[in-house]
């Protein structure tokens, strides 16, 4: 392994992921995107019933990190000043005064993303597209570490506004998560019992420096991408596109392929993949890897593959099928 990786840096995040995997059980890849997401300077959306840790594992990489936390919980009746913040008249000097909504923060919890409003989910695309938000006429500038974690329940349907595709697109990953098995779930009832009996709560053990990820994020661009991977990249993401597909299902699954911003994220998910692993060099099993959770929000299926009972994540199989890896 290079030298370059053989930092302090590197450490601090084998170290995060320790505290991760202690404070989150069952949840390994969850705890990975998450850490693939912060690196790769990406926002993530994940989606599952409810109770199975997603905002304790947000909470977690918040604390493991020295920077501020923001958890808006999203409701049909919210306002995009309930984001942003709003400017205040001050009869005391007769001017308007800008109070900071809650996206002034490093790391933001949407929980429940899908209940917002139109006007609420636009506000949030802006910051997390722009990184910034503007009020009235004054753009403001979001933190450097700016990382959003959105959740969604997949169980409930009424007072529920899809997201639109723009607003997908803007998810590096979407990632699912499901119920623990019972050796897993035996695991966090001790843990519960445990933190019950000692009175704890998730400790603020600050592991790393807001600096020390821009650090890492530099380092990723030392990492090397063979010529024949990245055309694998290529192949995959121009092959969700059905008119030029050459995997037959998708030509007929599929009615919208994904944009060439699916093929940036899945080049950077996978550098990030690959440092996480101490390896200076992306492999197919990393964009293997990578693929579903890249572009399964980024499909839009024909009628035909939702008259059939037909998942993005069947397509993405046959997708992986279909496109020899190099």
């Amino acid at each position: 392994m290079s030298e370059v990786f053989r930092t302090e840096v590197l450490d601090g995040f084998q170290s995060l992921r320790a505290f991760l995997d202690e404070q989150v059980l069952g949840q390994e890849i969850l705890i990975e995107r998450m850490l693939i997401a912060l690196l790769a300077d990406g926002h993530l959306l994940v989606e599952g019933p409810p109770g199975l840790a997603k905002t304790r594992s947000v909470k977690a990489l918040s604390q493991g990190i020295a920077g501020q936390f923001q958890r808006i919980q999203f409701t049909p009746d919210m306002l995009p000043a309930d984001l942003t913040g709003s400017d205040i008249f001050r009869p005391e000097t007769g001017t308007f005064e800008f109070i900071h909504g809650p996206l002034f923060h490093s790391i933001i919890l949407a929980d429940e993303i899908n209940r917002a409003p139109a006007k609420v989910q636009s506000a949030l695309l802006e910051a997390m597209a722009e990184r910034q938000i503007t009020v009235g006429r004054t753009t403001y500038p979001l933190p450097e570490l700016f990382m959003v974690m959105a959740t969604q329940n997949p169980l409930e349907h009424e007072g529920t506004y899809p997201l639109p595709e723009a607003q997908l697109d803007r998810f590096m990953l979407h990632v699912r998560v499901d119920y623990p098995d019972k050796a897993v779930l035996r695991r966090i009832m001790n843990l519960h019992r445990h933190e019950l009996q000692q009175n704890l709560s998730i400790p603020p053990t600050a592991i790393l420096e807001p600096h020390q990820v821009m650090q890492a994020r530099k380092q990723l661009l030392h990492i090397h991408l063979d010529t024949h991977v990245q055309e694998y990249i290529i192949a995959l993401v121009d092959a969700t596109h059905p008119e030029r597909s050459p995997v037959k299902k998708i030509r007929e699954w599929i009615r919208w392929g994904a944009s060439p911003r699916a093929a940036l994220a899945l080049e950077h998910g996978c550098r990030a993949r690959a440092w996480l692993n101490q390896r200076d060099y992306v492999s197919p099993e990393d964009v293997q890897n990578l693929a579903a959770d890249t572009l399964r929000h980024r499909l839009v299926p024909d009628f035909r593959a939702l008259a059939q009972n037909v998942t993005t994540d069947d397509c993405i199989r046959e997708l992986i099928r279909g496109v020899p890896a190099p």
